[in-house]
């Protein structure tokens, strides 16, 4: 050890009237991330979040009134919610899995055990507290399960593979976008919307959907289906070439391969249509960007454990932290919590000022959507313990 790694007296370094200072710095810091952002406009944002001064009690818990499974990433901005209603999430849990198993045999037996663990009937419950109807919930969860099919069957867990992935997400995506073609070939491809489950399962969800949303709610969602796609292909790409990115290239692949098709929907699932125009404004746009992108770099650090378990190298935001700027595992993946942060603080503000700058009734109420289903995405991946545990860097 040289002389500069001495031991040092903490008390001798800090005199007690620092320590007290950075003790009520802390303490000052925690009440605000309690309480989530407060500036102008955003309680219409957080209509039931309380603004007034955290209680002693509550800093101590940090956590919701009721104690809910998992454990939160130690310095992850979130807002603790309550517990989703249990009817509804037994009545969905009920729906999806009859949907899965009956209208679209989505899945081999063997696979049950996962399908059950995935406890989406709980994810989407939580994430869209505003649905009004059992099957408002259910336009999300069907899309859900079959989003998450695709994935695991054609890019990862269940025999996926990034070689020759466009052209299997190319056919999935027209059971989302239909094809246009002559009397000759639409029965050999309307035919193929049946021949694997991914498919099968777009199709049906992809028709319950249309039922209950706009023309406009149906395109912007294929295109944010679109978005996905794309970068499940860059992703697939890499992965051939063996390239690492850049974190702000991984970060730009993140933004196409993220959550967003799954907020954007929140209208629909609402019951009300956001107007196209109103949609469409970059201030929105921007919105929705930050919140899929936040909400995606929720999954990466949740899912870390699990992903470096798994066979093959998986690329998330703290392994390309540690391999391109030279970082330890604990270092990056703490990195990795501060991009995710300053993508969190960032949607927040927009959002503020979206809605001081344009408080028409529809966006205040699909901004209070998206906000809902972050906090209802990462209630989600912080209590599914049977899918995800935290590293050992804390």
């Amino acid at each position: 050890m040289s002389p500069g790694d001495a031991a040092v007296d903490p008390a001798a370094a800090h005199p007690p009237e620092e320590v007290a200072a950075a003790a009520g710095r802390s303490r000052s810091a925690l009440e605000r991330l309690l309480r989530g952002p407060s500036g102008l406009g955003t309680s219409g944002l957080y209509p039931a979040r309380v603004l007034e001064p955290v209680p002693a009690a509550a800093l101590e818990a940090a956590a919701p009134a009721e104690p809910v499974a998992g454990r939160p990433i130690p310095g992850l901005y979130h807002h603790p919610v309550a517990e989703p209603d249990p009817a509804r999430v037994e009545e969905v849990s009920r729906r999806i899995k009859a949907w899965a198993l009956d209208e679209v045999e989505l899945y081999p037996e063997d696979w049950e055990d996962q399908f059950d663990g995935f406890s989406v009937g709980r994810y989407m419950v939580a994430c869209h507290p505003d649905a009004p109807s059992i099957e408002h919930l259910m336009i999300a969860t069907r899309l859900m399960v079959a989003e998450n099919a695709v994935d695991d069957c054609y890019c990862e867990d269940h025999g996926g593979s990034p070689i020759g992935l466009g052209g299997r997400l190319l056919l999935a995506h027209t059971a989302l976008d239909p094809l246009h073609t002559t009397k000759e070939y639409g029965p050999p491809w309307a035919e193929s919307l049946h021949s694997d489950a991914p498919r099968r399962a777009y199709r049906s969800a992809m028709e319950y959907f249309v039922q209950q949303s706009t023309p406009s709610q149906t395109d912007r969602f294929r295109h944010d289906m679109a978005r996905l796609h794309l970068g499940y292909l860059a992703e697939a790409a890499w992965a051939q070439t063996d390239h690492v990115p850049e974190v702000w290239e991984y970060l730009a692949m993140r933004q196409f391969n993220n959550f967003r098709p799954c907020p954007t929907i929140t209208d629909t699932v609402g019951g009300y249509e956001l107007p196209a125009d109103l949609h469409a404004q970059p201030a929105m746009q921007r919105v929705i960007a930050l919140a899929g992108n936040a909400t995606t770099i929720v999954n990466d650090l949740y899912s870390y454990t699990k992903e470096l378990a798994a066979p093959g190298r998986h690329m998330n935001l703290p392994v390309v932290i540690a391999d391109r700027e030279g970082a330890s595992e604990r270092d990056a993946y703490l990195k990795a919590v501060e991009v995710h942060n300053d993508l969190m603080h960032a949607f927040e503000a927009e959002a503020a000022a979206l809605a001081i700058a344009c408080p028409a009734p529809t966006v205040l109420r699909f901004l209070r959507g998206v906000a809902a289903w972050l906090d209802g995405n990462h209630y989600w991946h912080q209590t599914n313990t049977y899918r995800y545990s935290l590293p050992d860097f804390w």
